[in-house]
């Protein structure tokens, strides 16, 4: 009898352990980026924070998944997701043909326009010939760097880590300009309390092969139900007015863009 309990023990330690390792694998992990305001951003707690980590909550409550939110700098944030540290990321990333080789993206969820911005009176040509030698400042490793690295070669180059630290280079006089998504420029620097010396300059760019067709959430490749689940939810928000409440917290327009035909 004792050896049948010690069975019977054995079986239920195992049967126990294989539950919580089927609801570990249940959570839906996802990263975000934490400093690419408004769209995501650590707040005052250390918890992540913005439009995207909103959107990705409401997400998961639309799909029926258990989601926990990690923060990841962005030069990792490809490489920890090939290295399955997270599952999915929400953190404004273009949809690209270069970065589909790697990853696979779901629907856009916003698609906002790319500016350079400049402070008043600056009177920059934005040609190619206009900013040669001028100093332009970029978030490192995104499309914006790649825009700038094929258009303006002649011109002084700065890369940033973060986003927020192009603003203070510009502020601080350090950059003559920085070209990025128009509704961070917004909100994160003309609408500060820094930010009234400086306004949007330029044409709105359009370059598909640099910055692509509006940002997608992105997961490896070959999770295609993961990936059509998350494009309709993003879908139902939009038709169930949850996305517009979340969108109308932090910008004073519809960040979605153009319907798509």
């Amino acid at each position: 009898m004792k050896k049948l309990g010690l069975t019977f023990a054995v079986i239920g330690v195992l049967i126990a352990g294989f539950t919580q390792t089927s609801k570990a694998a249940d959570v839906l992990r996802i990263a975000t980026e934490g400093a690419y305001p408004p769209f995501n951003m650590v707040d005052s707690e250390g918890n992540p924070a913005g439009f995207d980590v909103d959107l990705a909550w409401a997400i998961c409550e639309k799909i029926g998944r258990e989601c926990e939110i990690v923060v990841q700098d962005w030069d990792g944030i490809i490489p920890g997701l090939l290295a399955r540290k997270y599952d999915v990321v929400v953190a404004s990333m273009t949809i690209t043909d270069e970065r589909r080789k790697k990853i696979d993206f779901t629907d856009k969820y916003y698609q906002t326009p790319d500016r350079f911005v400049a402070r008043k009176g600056a009177n920059l040509d934005f040609s190619a010939d206009g900013l040669a030698g001028k100093h332009i400042g970029v978030q490192r490793a995104t499309t914006h760097q790649c825009y700038v690295d094929k258009f303006h070669s002649n011109a002084n180059i700065s890369l940033y880590p973060v986003q927020e630290d192009t603003y203070s280079d510009l502020i601080a006089g350090r950059i003559d300009t920085l070209f990025a998504n128009a509704a961070s420029i917004q909100e994160a620097l003309l609408d500060s309390e820094n930010g009234s010396d400086f306004e949007l300059v330029g044409e709105v760019i359009s370059d598909p092969e640099c910055l692509g067709e509006g940002a997608g959430i992105s997961l490896r490749q070959g999770n295609e139900e993961l990936r059509d689940a998350i494009s309709q939810a993003v879908l139902d928000l939009r038709a169930d007015g949850t996305y517009k409440t979340i969108n109308d917290k932090y910008f004073k327009f519809d960040v979605y863009g153009a319907e798509l035909p």
